[in-house]
């Protein structure tokens, strides 16, 4: 199979300086895919070098880019022929399996969801990504897509994010627990304590809740949060990275003494950033649609966009959207997974 991949080269803060030059990389080391370069022409051609006129790159007008900080309903509305649009376009159309954006979150969420539309069963999307992990790494959803979120809605997230690392991990049971403020069945609120019980009514693997810190000691596959504690715990830990990275640099730099004790601990620093560089957890992969859209951070490097095109290669490559879409169907036919039409 040959995964074809449709590039927003528009989107993020660097825009083609970034998306074309990963997606070239990209090409490189993956021989089975090809891309489609969406944005403008003009701009784009002279970026391609060899690869201008080869089989396995194409590129697609796009007149039109939607701005970081571009009101959703206007970029939806009234940028039709963007960078972003078009490529969700391609993939709704059957002309790529799979689309990659560093563009406007909101913009990203709100035209993937109108154009590619939801699965049967699946009330809202929810956005997706890995975190590192003492034992590796962690999926935890949903990240910033619904800041409320039903009971119903979280053991949804919790289905997709399980059949999700199945797939892409070859997983056949991974773990899964809900974000708490304890390990006690009696702690959280009631829509924590509810999505609990149904968690562990359901066939998931289900291990019960995990405690903030249990997310980076590696406690389950999958970790089931709302999208306004998932994107607090996302922008904490990057915080936490940046400032611990800042001040190792600070203390290093010091005086003679301990710029020598740099040079020696050199390896081990370097094995170290290498292990948790968020750059290498780039691509997040909006679950419950009927198509597969990542988002990557807007200001990632051709480093970090790289890793986020090869998310949604690996997310074609094995067909999470259909291990998804066949569970939920699974699991509504038993009642399990069913959404109150009231919620």
């Amino acid at each position: 199979m040959t995964a074809r991949i449709a590039i927003d080269c528009m989107g993020g803060d660097h825009g083609p300086s970034v998306t074309v030059p990963a997606s070239l990389l990209f090409l490189e080391n993956h021989l089975d895919a090809s891309l489609i370069l969406v944005g403008r022409e003009e701009i784009l051609q002279p970026l391609l070098g060899k690869w201008a006129g080869n089989s396995r790159l194409r590129v697609v007008h796009a007149a039109e880019v939607v701005e970081m900080h571009e009101s959703p309903a206007l970029a939806l509305r009234n940028k039709k022929n963007s960078s972003m649009r078009v490529a969700i376009n391609l993939v709704k159309n059957g002309e790529a399996d799979a689309s990659v954006s560093a563009g406007n979150t909101g913009a990203l969420m709100a035209i993937s969801r109108f154009v590619l539309k939801m699965m049967p069963g699946i009330e809202r999307p929810a956005i997706c990504a890995p975190f590192p992990t003492a034992k590796g790494h962690t999926h935890m959803l949903d990240l910033g897509a619904n800041v409320d979120c039903g009971p119903e809605h979280l053991l949804q997230f919790g289905i997709m994010g399980a059949m999700l690392v199945a797939a892409m991990e070859h997983s056949d049971f991974p773990t899964v627990g809900i974000l708490n403020i304890g390990e006690e069945e009696i702690k959280g609120n009631e829509t924590v304590k509810s999505a609990a019980e149904l968690l562990r009514a359901s066939d998931l693997n289900f291990i019960g809740n995990v405690e903030g810190d249990g997310i980076y000691m590696g406690d389950a596959d999958v970790v089931v949060c709302d999208g306004f504690v998932g994107n607090v715990a996302l922008k904490t830990s990057e915080g936490l990275a940046q400032m611990l990275g800042s001040s190792l640099r600070t203390e290093f730099k010091r005086n003679w003494l301990t710029k020598v004790a740099a040079v020696i601990a050199m390896s081990v620093l370097n094995n170290f950033k290498k292990r948790f560089d968020h750059r290498r957890f780039n691509g997040a992969i909006l679950l419950g649609l009927r198509g597969i859209s990542v988002k990557s951070h807007g200001s990632a490097d051709a480093f970090s966009f790289g890793h986020a095109i090869s998310r949604a290669y690996e997310a074609v490559e094995n067909r999470v959207v259909e291990r998804i879409a066949a569970k939920i169907a699974a699991m509504t036919g038993s009642g399990v997974a069913r959404v109150e039409e009231s919620a």
